[in-house]
């Protein structure tokens, strides 16, 4: 019985892993810690089960730490996600600029034309007035892996629901300022 538990939290634990490493958006992040919770339960049982009191301790406190990254990651962050997605929504039906939660410049996707070109990684500001100088958009690769940084120009960005729409007005994505991953522009 022990031996099928283990091959239980193996798998619980790699998949978890995986998905907490991806860096897929909270929502990913926090079934991963679900994920890892299962493996540390699973653990924990096998090290009862076997009598080692090593990996018994040791995954009594990855327990209680995975509950708590279940609780960080499905329960708080989606509670902020949502105040940022409310007041986005609500600003758009009262007098003024309507707002955007600044986190969907680390994480949201960017469309032009309707399809999607690539995803938000970061953005730079004005230290005292706080405007949006240029975003930083990763374009193609695979978790982070063989992608490529490029440089946009806020005036070339539009907010909208949960993602950026940019309009290139003949210009390909391709042409657009590539980036070092470790020396961005200064302006």
């Amino acid at each position: 019985m022990a031996d099928t538990i283990s091959w239980i939290a193996t798998a619980a634990t790699i998949v978890a892993a995986f998905m907490t490493a991806a860096n897929l958006g909270s929502k990913i992040t926090g079934y991963g810690f679900a994920v890892f919770l299962i493996g540390s339960i699973s653990w924990l049982t096998v090290g009862f089960l076997t009598d080692q009191p090593a990996l018994t301790w040791t995954n009594v406190v990855l327990t209680l730490l995975n509950v708590f990254g279940v609780w960080r990651w499905l329960g708080r962050q989606a509670g902020v996600e949502k105040g940022g997605r409310v007041a986005s929504e609500r600003s758009e039906r009262t007098p003024g600029e309507a707002l955007f939660p600044v986190s969907l410049l680390t994480r949201g996707p960017v469309e032009c034309g309707g399809e999607q070109v690539g995803i938000c990684v970061d953005a730079m500001a004005g230290s005292s007035t706080g405007r949006l100088a240029y975003v930083v958009m990763s374009q193609g690769g695979v978790a982070g892996v063989g992608e490529t940084l490029r440089k946009l120009e806020w005036n070339m960005a539009q907010a909208s629901d949960d993602k950026l729409i940019i309009e290139l007005n003949g210009q390909r994505i391709d042409e657009l300022e590539e980036l070092p991953k470790d020396n961005w522009p200064t302006r």
